[in-house]
């Protein structure tokens, strides 16, 4: 019996933000109100990567929607096999599981469509004005805050399962961030909620993927366009061997940049790195 009360507690407390700073299973889903995404949560004090765990469990089954969360990683990574820093109980860092029925080729409008919902939520949370550079960066004032890692697991003409990582720097202090970096709370100047910040996150992330399902990604596009600091801008792609200099022209259909170079010719890009020309 005193087990159970003490288990009960500790599910009250974990609602409640008896501890703010940590985050939980049940705070997470408490409320959430949504369909499927974050309906099933994996939380985590320290992993190597959310990234590394949501991959295990989709193979073993997880469902549509369920979360990998953690306080801390040990070797968080971005894209092109960066590592993302993850001071424990200051950021967010979570993956998601999802099971589109699309071809691989229409993946990349993936990370597009949670860069979208990311900016969505930070701007409802906090006031901020976030801002994305493609493909998967969130920034605030031209500082980076936070990024998107896509992976997936695809046939030729089928994709089995895509897992959205991401990271965000939260309540990082300012001493802990790179240069070049910031925080919410640095930009906020006040700590930042995160638990409500992620509970939106998850909101967002599952509406915009409703209307993608209903709409396909024109709705999510549009979204992005009022959101990026890439299109317009003179801009450097390094993708593998390739380097292109050029204007920054548009995204298509599935969410590549075209970007026009100085002869006038048009380069697609579906990944690569991005620098935007001073």
């Amino acid at each position: 019996m005193q087990d159970k009360i003490l288990d009960f507690l500790k599910l009250k407390q974990d609602i409640s933000g008896a501890h703010p700073e940590r985050l939980s299973s049940a705070g997470v889903t408490h409320q959430l109100h949504t369909k499927f995404i974050g309906r099933k949560v994996y939380y985590f004090q320290k992993v190597v990567s959310t990234m590394d765990v949501a991959m295990q469990w989709v193979t073993k089954g997880a469902c549509e929607g369920a979360l990998v969360l953690a306080e801390t990683q040990t070797k968080g990574r971005g894209r092109l096999g960066r590592f993302w820093s993850s001071p424990k109980y200051k950021g967010l860092y979570f993956s998601l599981i999802l099971k589109p029925k699309i071809l691989p080729s229409e993946a990349s409008i993936f990370t597009l469509m949670a860069a979208v919902s990311i900016c969505e939520a930070i701007k409802e949370t906090t006031e901020l004005e976030p801002q994305i550079k493609w493909p998967n960066d969130i920034l605030i004032q031209n500082k980076k805050v936070g990024g998107i890692l896509t992976e997936l697991d695809a046939e030729m003409d089928e994709v089995r399962f895509l897992v959205i990582g991401i990271g965000l720097n939260v309540n990082n202090d300012k001493a802990g961030i790179v240069l070049g970096a910031t925080s919410l709370k640095e930009q906020k100047k006040e700590e930042i909620n995160r638990l409500s910040l992620l509970q939106e996150i998850l909101r967002r992330i599952e509406d915009n993927y409703l209307v993608f399902q209903k709409e396909g990604p024109r709705p999510v596009l549009k979204k992005w366009r009022d959101f990026n600091i890439t299109l317009g801008k003179r801009v450097k792609v390094n993708f593998h061997k390739k380097h292109i200099e050029g204007v920054a022209v548009d995204i298509d259909v599935d969410g590549a940049l075209l970007v026009r170079d100085n002869p006038g010719l048009i380069h697609r890009f579906t990944a690569g790195d991005v620098t935007l020309c001073r």
